[in-house]
């Protein structure tokens, strides 16, 4: 097996005063603070869509990484991201990782051939879950870049692809259980609107509320006994999402009696564009006892848009683990990027 990151070994703790860049300073993933090691406490999971798929693609132009790993074919280009993901892991000693459906196995003619990629790329991760002792952290369906799902999926006015959503998220469940995930998230990046005018806003979130309802007694029939998350944003790509906020989203989940089946994923860059503060969504779900889990990356506040960069503010992100420990720290949750 070819390594894909040459001449560099695996990253260890040498202490704030070492001047290897490839060393942590501060992270001793075995040093045990507070009845626990640093690496329970911080639960970092890898990102599979950011790490393994970003193309380095804007609205202005075309891809500027190439992210093949040397595949040619579909699969083969699939299977050397896995390879490429659990060697990063290994060498980083991050312990778990999270996936779209879509980030794992291309998407076939149809639904059955899409189904024998994910069955045989769910294989090929379990074998390197188990080579580098690594876990799941959450699935989910991408339920958005397809452009069936344009006005949405489990919003959708079009019955067929409404059902082909179910099917979906059926699949990405499947998949979760079979690697031993500890979550599942939605994410409705096309559960909203762009103008009142012709949404029937009761409707589409009385749709929305049968389609969660239907996964969690999906999952639970199959034994799933992990946590279910919601993850707000407020627009983008949709003008007004559903799940606008943490807020917003509790209303919902009570307003349909689904608020002791679900979480919520909470994500830094979301919560500013929503015009709170990362703090701010964190505490909201805290006192609410609906924290689960953290998308740890931050926005650009002279951007308008979701940049999904790596946190560099040691404040916001000291004030987020005050919350994370006020939480009594994560259970099934962690912290990805």
């Amino acid at each position: 097996m070819s390594e894909f990151f040459k001449n560099i070994k695996k990253v260890e703790y040498e202490g704030k005063e070492s001047k290897n860049p490839f060393s942590f300073k501060h992270y001793n993933p075995d040093e045990v603070i507070m009845g626990k090691p640093m690496r329970e406490h911080l639960k970092f999971a890898l990102s599979y869509w950011h790490t393994l798929c970003g193309e380095g693609v804007d609205m202005f132009g075309n891809k500027t990484i190439d992210k093949s790993f040397g595949g040619t074919t579909p699969l083969e280009i699939y299977k050397n991201r896995a390879l490429a993901a659990f060697e990063l892991m290994d060498k980083l000693q991050i312990d778990y990782f999270c996936f779209h459906d879509r980030d794992i196995a291309p998407e076939g003619e149809n639904l059955a051939e899409t189904e024998k990629y994910l069955d045989e790329m769910s294989f090929f991760i379990e074998n390197l879950m188990k080579k580098y002792n690594k876990k799941l952290l959450w699935g989910t369906a991408n339920l958005f870049s397809h452009p069936r799902y344009a006005n949405g999926a489990a919003t959708s006015n079009s019955a067929d692809i409404y059902a082909f959503a179910c099917a979906q998220v059926k699949k990405a469940i499947d998949i979760t259980i079979r690697l031993n995930g500890a979550g599942y998230v939605f994410w409705g990046g096309r559960e909203g609107y762009e103008t009142l005018l012709n949404t029937d806003m009761e409707l589409e979130l009385d749709n929305l509320a049968r389609f969660l309802k239907m996964a969690v007694k999906y999952a639970r029939g199959e034994g799933f006994t992990g946590d279910f998350y919601i993850e707000p944003k407020p627009y983008e790509p949709t003008k007004h999402q559903y799940d606008f906020d943490v807020a917003t989203t509790i209303a919902f989940l009570r307003k349909y009696d689904l608020i002791d089946d679900f979480k919520i994923n909470i994500e830094a860059n979301h919560a500013t564009l929503a015009g709170h503060t990362f703090a701010h969504e964190l505490r909201v779900a805290r006192i609410n006892g609906v924290f689960g889990s953290i998308d740890a990356n931050e926005g650009d506040y002279l951007l308008g848009y979701d940049t999904d960069k790596f946190p560099t503010n040691v404040y916001e992100t000291t004030l987020c683990m005050y919350e994370v420990l006020k939480a009594g720290g994560f259970k099934n949750g962690g912290l990805n990027f």
